[in-house]
C-alpha cells in the first residue's frame, strides 16, 4: 500500500513539475537555493510556455544536427552555433534533432558569491566584476548535457545603442565543489568590440553577458546641487583671487620677488577661469537653448574657458618648475629674463592651442545627458568642446586629462621634496645645538609645516588628482567640485599667509636660525 502511494505521489510530482510554466522557472528553482541555473536550465526543456501569448524573447525548437542554426531571442542578442558543435553535442545519439533553448532574463537573479575557502587544489576559472551591459543575461542550451571545448566556438552578439569600448565577454560559473562560490569568468570566450556590437565566441554554452566597468551616473538632483555648489565657489573665487591680485601687487611694488610675479600670473589664470565659467554656464541658462542666436558666442566663451583651464595647468606646472628650481638648484639659477620666458610659456601655449582648435570648430555647445529618479531623461548644456565635433574625445583627453595628470604628477614630486627639505632642515637644527627650542617650539612648528605643505599643495594645483574619484563614488564627485570651485579662496589664503611671514620675516630679521624662515625665503625668491 505504501509502495502505491509514494509511486502515485512521484508521478503526480513529475507530471506537475512538467506542467509548470515557463515564466514560473525562475522564481520555482530559486526556492531550492544556490546554485539554481542548472535547475533552470532543465526545467526550460520541457516547462509549458503559456498559451495565447507569443513571447519572442524564449525560444525553444529542435534543430538537425547537420546544419547551422542562427536565432535571436530579441533584436539586441544573436546566436550562431556552427554544425560541429551541434554534432559534438549529439556524440554518437542516432537522432539527428537535437533540442535548442534560448532566451535572456534579467541580471538581478545572478548574485555573485565570494569563493570560499576549500581543501581541494583545483584550478578555478578567472574571476572579473563589471556591470551587465544591457541588464540582460543570454542563456544558451543545447542538447541534455553541457559541452564544453567544442571544435568551433559559438558566436553570440550583443547589440547596444551606445558607444562601449570595454566590454568583457563572460559566463557564469558555478563550483562543482558545492561551497556555494559562483561569479563571471571570461575563460573560454574572446571578446570582439565592434563600436555597436560586441561579440562573443565561445568554446561552450552556458549563461552569457558582456560586463563593462560600473558606470557612474549622476542624477537630475545631484547635478543641480553640483551646479550650485559651483556657482557659489566660483563666484568667491573670483572675488578672492581679485583681492589676491591686489595683494600681489602691493607685494611686487614693496619687495619685488620673481616667485610673487608667479603666483601673480596663476591667480590671474585662475581668475580667468572661474570668470570664464560662471559665463558659459549663465549664457546658456539664459538663451534657453536658442541655438541660432548662441552659436557664435557660445564658441567664444568656450574658447575663454579652455584657453583659462589650459593657462591654469600650464601656470601650476611653472610653479613647480620654479620650486624645482630653488630646492634643487640652488646655485647658479640665474635665467636672463626669466619672467618674460615663463610668460611666454604660460600663456603663449595655451593661446596657440586655443586658437588652433578654434579654427578647427572645437568650441561649442556640449551636452550632458542626466536622468532623474523616475528616469525621465533631461540635459544640461555648457559652452566648452562641442558635443557635436566628430573629434572631441581626442582633444578633451589631450588637454583636459593628459596635460592635468602629467602636471599633477610633477608637482607632487615637488611637493615631495618640500617634505623632505623641511625634515631635513630640522635634523639639521636639531643636530647644531638647538635641540632645546625646538622641542619648545615642536607644536607650533608643526603647525606651520602643515599650513606650507597644505597652501602649496593648492598652489601646485594637487587637488585636480581628486577628480578620479568622480569616476567610481558620488561622494568623491562632490568633494572635487567643492575643493576645486574653491581654489580661489585657497589661493587667497596662501597669499595672506605669504604676507604676514614676509613682515614676520623682515621684523625679525636678526635671527638667522629660523628653518620656517629659509624655507618660506625660498619659496619667495
Amino acid at each position: 500500500m505504501w509502495n502505491t502511494v509514494l509511486i502515485v505521489s512521484l508521478v503526480c510530482f513529475y507530471e506537475t513539475r512538467a506542467a509548470d510554466s515557463c515564466d514560473d522557472v525562475i522564481s520555482s528553482c530559486l526556492t531550492y537555493g544556490l546554485p539554481w541555473t542548472g535547475c533552470y536550465e532543465d526545467r526550460i526543456a520541457t516547462c509549458e510556455r503559456p498559451k495565447g501569448r507569443l513571447d519572442n524573447r524564449f525560444i525553444r525548437m529542435n534543430v538537425n544536427s547537420s546544419q547551422e542554426i542562427e536565432a535571436d531571442p530579441t533584436p539586441q542578442h544573436r546566436i550562431y552555433i556552427p554544425s560541429s558543435a551541434l554534432q559534438r553535442i549529439m556524440g554518437g545519439a542516432a537522432s539527428d534533432e537535437v533540442l535548442l533553448v534560448t532566451t535572456v532574463i534579467e541580471s538581478t537573479y545572478f548574485k555573485v558569491s565570494e569563493p570560499r575557502r576549500s581543501k581541494s587544489r583545483a584550478i578555478m576559472p578567472t574571476r572579473i566584476d563589471g556591470d551587465v551591459m544591457g541588464g540582460f543575461v543570454l542563456v544558451v542550451r543545447a542538447g541534455r548535457q553541457s559541452v564544453t571545448n567544442l571544435p568551433h566556438p559559438v558566436r553570440l552578439t550583443f547589440v547596444h545603442n551606445k558607444q562601449v569600448d570595454a566590454g568583457t565577454c563572460v559566463f557564469w560559473y558555478e563550483s562543482a565543489l558545492g561551497n556555494g562560490t559562483v561569479y563571471w569568468s571570461p575563460d573560454g570566450c574572446e571578446t570582439n568590440n565592434t563600436g555597436s556590437e560586441t561579440i562573443c565566441s565561445c568554446n561552450h554554452m552556458s549563461f552569457f553577458a558582456v560586463l563593462v566597468n560600473p558606470e557612474l551616473s549622476v542624477d537630475k538632483r545631484s547635478a543641480d546641487n553640483l551646479s550650485y555648489i559651483t556657482y557659489v565657489g566660483s563666484a568667491l573665487s573670483v572675488f578672492f583671487t581679485t583681492i589676491s591680485l591686489i595683494v600681489y601687487i602691493c607685494q611686487q611694488r614693496r619687495r619685488p620677488e620673481k616667485a610673487i610675479s608667479v603666483h601673480m600670473q596663476l591667480t590671474g589664470a585662475l581668475l580667468c577661469l572661474h570668470l570664464s565659467f560662471l559665463l558659459c554656464c549663465f549664457w546658456v541658462l539664459q538663451l534657453k537653448g536658442e541655438e541660432e542666436e548662441e552659436g557664435w558666442v557660445c564658441g567664444g566663451l568656450g574658447l575663454f574657458l579652455h584657453w583659462s583651464l589650459l593657462a591654469t595647468f600650464t601656470w601650476t606646472a611653472l610653479e613647480g618648475f620654479h620650486l624645482y628650481l630653488l630646492l634643487v638648484r640652488v646655485f647658479n639659477i640665474y635665467v636672463r629674463r626669466y619672467l618674460l620666458k615663463l610668460s611666454v610659456v604660460g600663456w603663449g601655449l595655451p593661446t596657440l592651442t586655443a586658437v588652433v582648435c578654434g579654427i578647427s570648430g572645437v568650441y561649442g555647445k556640449y551636452r550632458l545627458e542626466l536622468t532623474d529618479e523616475n528616469n525621465h531623461n533631461s540635459t544640461a548644456a555648457i559652452c566648452w568642446i562641442s558635443s557635436d565635433f566628430k573629434q572631441r574625445p581626442v582633444v578633451s583627453y589631450i588637454t583636459t586629462v593628459a596635460l592635468p595628470c602629467l602636471v599633477i604628477l610633477c608637482n607632487s614630486c615637488m611637493l615631495g621634496l618640500v617634505v623632505f627639505k623641511m625634515w631635513g632642515l630640522r635634523r639639521g637644527l636639531r643636530r647644531g645645538g638647538e635641540r632645546q627650542k625646538m622641542d619648545r617650539e615642536k607644536g607650533s612648528r608643526l603647525w606651520k609645516d602643515c599650513a606650507t605643505v597644505l597652501g602649496l599643495s593648492w598652489v601646485l594645483g594637487l587637488p585636480w588628482g581628486l577628480a578620479s574619484t568622480t569616476y567610481v563614488s558620488l561622494p568623491g564627485i562632490y568633494v572635487f567640485t567643492i575643493l576645486n570651485s574653491l581654489q580661489g579662496v585657497f589661493v587667497f589664503l596662501w597669499s595672506v599667509a605669504l604676507t604676514c611671514k614676509s613682515r614676520s620675516d623682515i621684523s625679525s630679521s636678526k635671527d638667522p636660525s629660523s628653518s620656517q624662515k629659509m624655507m618660506t625665503t625660498s619659496f619667495n625668491n
